[in-house]
């Protein structure tokens, strides 16, 4: 007879390895964490390539407009152009900058060329040089200051105004 050997039995068994799908919360939270980063990352970059690409945009069309005027000297074009391209980069920084006229526009570019914590106030732009954006036009083409218009002050003055009047970091382009 055989002897009773006791209940069948079965050795220990481990309960299958947990898996990987649906993550533990933490883990969802990590993972909107880093997309909300990449968002901020790439929205930053994009907005710095924009201003750079405006920037460099803004000076291509100052470089052209100081190319004609080599090509064909003309005061009361290139003070008009320069004008122009001011206003429009004016926009950046005050929308109702464009609407100012005569000695209130001379005097907001001077006022933000001259927003440097060392810089005195100088009146650039209602000086002579200056002067020309908003006279050159109503001058008679025999008027002998006509040919006075000191070109490369006028574009220098309006290079140094692009590069320091506008806004850096916040731009609304």
């Amino acid at each position: 007879m055989n002897a009773p050997t006791g209940p069948d039995l079965r050795d220990i068994h481990l309960p299958p390895a947990p898996s990987w799908w649906p993550p533990a919360p933490g883990w969802w939270l990590l993972a909107i964490l880093l997309v909300v980063a990449v968002g901020f990352g790439v929205t930053m970059l994009l907005r710095q390539w924009r201003e750079r690409h405006w920037r460099r945009r803004v000076v291509a069309e100052l470089d052209r407009i100081a190319a004609t005027h080599a090509a064909q000297p003309d005061g009361v074009r290139l003070a008009a152009e320069v004008s122009q391209l001011l206003r429009r980069a004016a926009l950046l920084i005050e929308p109702g900058a464009v609407a100012l006229r005569g000695e209130a526009w001379l005097a907001f570019l001077d006022r933000r060329i001259d927003e440097g914590p060392d810089e005195k106030s100088a009146a650039r732009f209602q000086s002579d040089t200056g002067r020309a954006l908003i006279d050159a036009a109503y001058r008679r083409v025999d008027d002998a200051s006509q040919s006075s218009i000191d070109a490369p002050a006028l574009l220098d003055l309006a290079r140094r105004w692009l590069t320091r009047a506008l806004p850096r970091g916040r731009s609304r382009v």
